[in-house]
């Protein structure tokens, strides 16, 4: 905060004028609710190099920021702790800056930055998106978005995993039980339809186990010897081969499996600048092996296997390609992360994965600055816990899985319920109630995914998520839709300035002081990687708006200049409330 470095600059003047020390260390803090004063100094630090007493200096100090800070009005002292009231004047000047500026607290990128890239979603195309994928996609657009208003260069992207075995699984089941039915046909989804073989091939697969288990297989043998498997696996050799009936129904299916993901990342609101396919990267990073292997970063086993050994760094040997020349995930990472400095002006990579691959990101990190890329000190895990449901985890393979469209529409249609049981729409046509419950429900998701740290697991309830009073999104959304409604009323001009002698409520500088805190907000949640900082940012400027609200009446008041210092001071928390919620993807209604 900006007085924070004028305060300190004077402070040490003080300290210089009157005990002849340059201080090195200067320690503010907010003052605590139950003491007058703005920001606080805490002298104690200082007592290391000024020999007196903590209170003594506090007073000094004191009496020399109200002589020589205009911004400085009065101050008191308990014990060692310099309480400092800012002057009327420095609330309302910064008000009078920021109170019209609908990018408050966002920076424009610089000219000469380089971008960062954020990879999130990256989906199997067997399947449609579940639960897990929506935390993903939330956190990595808003990451995204945060890092946007923070001043960088961000570009956005997935890399859609398109090949192998259960690619096969569900080319093959389509195959044999499918009868030529396509997204047309059925008026299914072509995620859902895909998906949906997926599950018959596992059905069929472990038929067939049981039966040649019946025949005296073992498990195991059962399992490896299945012919359904058997046929897959011969499958992913033809298109590995490049055979073309396999590659076209390949390209055909995989196809319904991106308009059907493309209806739902529309439904959710997130968008890509760039997507990879993993058919086309998989053959990426062989080349950069063999230099390394030159350079001696890895090594070669008798057996062909090429490896790094990382025990130094207290991980274990990870092999980087096999003996029979193929690459491993790890190989394509490395390959596609070079690729994409190739194809982007970029310094560094956010990658969106879930905390199950917390060791492997640990690797490919090491093993990219082991190959001397000076970019591989900005790359950075966003790990994120498992998203539960009351009922329990969420499971793939059975067809029990919590569908992301699924989930979307229950969303919508609780906020329907509970809206509909407060009974506040009167007037409303049907078409804006079912855009208002949309805003709704996809509010309540978001903002309870995204409020929470995102290493933490979370127990998602659909219900709780969209209660209107405590800490959720439909909360913030009826504070939103209630300041645009005080502004419609407003039957006054409120555009004009007010005298500068305007003597501010305790209830309004609380505000401004909230207000002021979003701009070093939003470049701590960059640095973080953290939504859930500007989540219970905006929730504690909701409380305390709350709290002006009920504390002051604002188009009541008894002077016009109160009025329109109120009506003002609402649309500017209006405003902010609507740029921090941009950056977590959610709407916010004009009315409720």
């Amino acid at each position: 905060m900006a007085i924070q470095s004028i305060l300190a600059t004077h402070v040490k003047e003080a300290v210089k004028k009157i005990h002849n020390v340059e201080i090195d260390q200067i320690e503010f803090q907010p003052t605590r609710k139950d003491f007058e004063g703005d920001v606080t100094l805490v002298t104690f630090p200082m007592l290391r190099q000024v020999k007196t007493n903590p209170a003594k200096l506090g007073q000094e100090i004191g009496n020399y920021l109200q002589e020589n800070v205009a911004e400085v009005s009065h101050f008191n002292v308990v014990q060692g702790f310099l309480n400092i009231v800012l002057s009327n004047s420095f609330y309302l000047n910064f008000f009078g800056n920021m109170k019209n500026r609908e990018d408050f607290g966002i920076l424009p990128p610089a000219q000469d930055a380089k971008g960062i890239m954020v990879e999130y979603s990256s989906p199997n195309t067997n399947k449609p998106l579940h639960l897990g994928h929506i935390r993903n996609n939330l956190l990595g657009y808003s990451v995204s978005e945060i890092l946007k208003a923070a001043g960088n260069k961000v570009y956005k992207t997935q890399i859609i995993n398109d090949r192998g075995i259960h690619i096969c699984k569900s080319m093959l089941a389509w195959e044999r039980f499918g009868n030529g039915e396509t997204p047309a046909s059925t008026g299914l989804k072509g995620d859902k339809l895909v998906g949906n073989y997926y599950v018959k091939f596992d059905q069929e697969y472990k038929k067939e186990i049981s039966e040649l288990k019946e025949k005296g297989l073992s498990e195991d043998a059962a399992k490896a010897e299945a012919p359904i498997l058997v046929e897959a696996k011969q499958m992913l050799l033809k298109w590995e081969a490049g055979d073309p009936e396999v590659v076209a129904l390949w390209e055909k299916m995989n196809q319904w499996v991106y308009d059907g993901f493309e209806k739902t990342y529309d439904a959710l609101g997130v968008d890509f600048d760039k997507n990879y396919y993993e058919s086309n990267t998989y053959l990426l990073g062989k080349d950069v092996v063999n230099q390394g292997l030159e350079k001696g970063v890895f090594y070669k086993k008798d057996d062909g296997s090429v490896w790094i050994d990382l025990t130094d760094e207290g991980l274990d040997e990870k092999i980087v390609l096999r003996s029979d020349g193929t690459a491993v995930y790890m190989t394509q990472d490395i390959g596609t992360a070079i690729q994409r400095v190739k194809d982007f002006d970029i310094n560094g990579m956010v990658y969106t994965v879930g905390n199950e691959q917390d060791y492997h990101f640990k690797v490919l990190f090491l093993i990219l600055k082991k190959l001397g890329f000076d970019w591989a000190d900005y790359l950075y895990h966003l790990s994120y816990g498992m998203v539960d449901l009351p009922s329990g985890k969420m499971k793939s393979r059975e067809g029990t899985v919590v569908d992301a469209d699924d989930l979307i529409v229950e969303m919508k249609e609780t906020a329907r319920t509970i809206s509909e049981e407060l009974g506040k729409l009167d007037g409303y046509s049907e078409e804006e109630k079912d855009e208002l419950y949309r805003t709704i429900g996809l509010g309540a998701l978001k903002y309870y995914i995204l409020k929470v740290d995102p290493k933490k697991r979370i127990l998602f309830d659909p219900k709780e998520s969209v209660d209107f009073q405590g800490n959720t999104g439909p909360f913030i959304q009826y504070t939103y839709a209630r300041i645009q409604s005080i502004i419609r009323k407003a039957n006054f001009d409120h555009s004009k300035e007010v005298p500068t002698d305007y003597q501010l409520h305790d209830k309004e500088k609380e505000l401004i002081k909230q207000l002021q805190l979003y701009p070093g907000t939003v470049q701590l949640a960059a640095e973080n990687h953290s939504p859930a900082l500007i989540a219970n940012y905006t929730y504690d400027l909701v409380k305390e708006f709350n709290s002006f609200y009920q504390n002051v009446t604002i188009l009541g008041a008894d002077e016009l200049e109160e009025k329109i210092f109120r009506v003002q001071l609402s649309k500017a928390v209006g405003n902010v409330i609507k740029s921090s919620f941009a950056l977590l993807g959610i709407e916010v209604p004009e009315r409720m």
